[in-house]
């Protein structure tokens, strides 16, 4: 009875720290657009859309949605 328990709580933990992980990708996005990277106005309004997106998703509770913009914004950025 309680290994089913056990691994219940661990998913619902290791769920909820990924999803507290969509902050410190925020982050990392905005640390690198305060060095105002080189780049297009079209690639740097697709990353500031993403990022916007992704705190969107984040603030929604859809944590894997905003994974993946925030990943893709970071990938862009070359991070």
């Amino acid at each position: 009875m309680r290994a089913p328990l056990v691994l219940a709580l661990g998913l619902a933990f290791g769920a909820s720290a990924w999803a507290h992980n969509c902050p410190n990708e925020m982050k990392a996005i905005d640390a690198k657009l305060a060095t105002k990277p080189q780049m297009s106005k079209e690639n740097m309004d697709k990353v500031m859309a993403l990022r916007k997106s992704g705190e969107d998703h984040h603030k929604a509770g859809k944590h894997t949605e905003s994974m993946k913009d925030l990943g893709e914004a970071k990938k862009m950025l070359g991070l």
